[in-house]
């Protein structure tokens, strides 16, 4: 039986999209499962210099302060390097980016959450591509040009088609799982797809 096909909707200003990268990581580790990664976007109206976190929340009853601690410590758990941030930041670039070489997610992830880098910004986003070893030149073309603007457009359009409204988002066949889940919640969703899948075969099979 071929790999399970799993879909994650993610977005790089979302903590709960970072948090859950080191777990997607074990899944592929534990399960036969072919992973894509798929964006969505979270704040697309977010200004090209950014807004602040106290402003993208303002009229709701949160407070940053005990998020931040909250995150923190969720992400100490996990192994991943987190600091408080001030602003959220315009994402698309950084899909578009990310849809160009895969390998940036990580580090795309880490500059926002780690260094609280303004991600929708060009020069910032070349800097990234380049300490992964991507040209300069390579990398600013393809942001300045819209190489792999129709494949973010293509990703948010089939989010709207399954009717996504928020991320982390995991999508395999008729299965579907959202929010940041624990490990061991991921893995019976995956256990649940793969015995729909082989009792769906021995349907088709008889």
């Amino acid at each position: 039986m071929s790999a399970i096909y799993l879909e994650v909707f993610t977005d790089f200003v979302c903590p709960w999209c970072y948090l859950n990268t080191t777990r997607v990581e074990k899944l592929r580790q534990n399960f036969d499962v072919d992973i894509h990664w798929l964006y969505f976007p979270l704040h697309p109206d977010t200004p090209a210099n950014g807004l602040l976190l106290t402003d993208l929340f303002a009229g709701r009853a949160m407070n940053i302060d005990a998020i931040h601690a909250r995150l923190n410590l969720l992400m100490t758990a996990e192994g991943l390097p987190f600091n408080e941030r001030t602003h959220t930041y315009n994402s698309r670039l950084a899909q578009e980016l990310a849809k160009a070489f895969d390998f940036l997610r990580d580090p795309l992830y880490r500059a926002y959450f780690e260094y609280a880098k303004n991600i929708g910004n060009i020069d910032v986003l070349v800097e990234i591509a380049q300490s992964a070893g991507i040209p300069e030149n390579a990398a600013r073309s393809i942001l300045t040009e819209r190489t792999f603007k129709a494949a973010v457009d293509a990703d948010w359009e089939k989010a709207r088609r399954y009717r996504i409204t928020g991320v982390p988002t995991f999508v395999a066949g008729d299965h579907r799982l959202a929010g940041a889940q624990p490990y061991d919640v991921l893995e019976r969703f995956m256990d649940e797809v793969a015995a729909d899948r082989r009792r769906n075969r021995r349907t088709s099979d008889t």
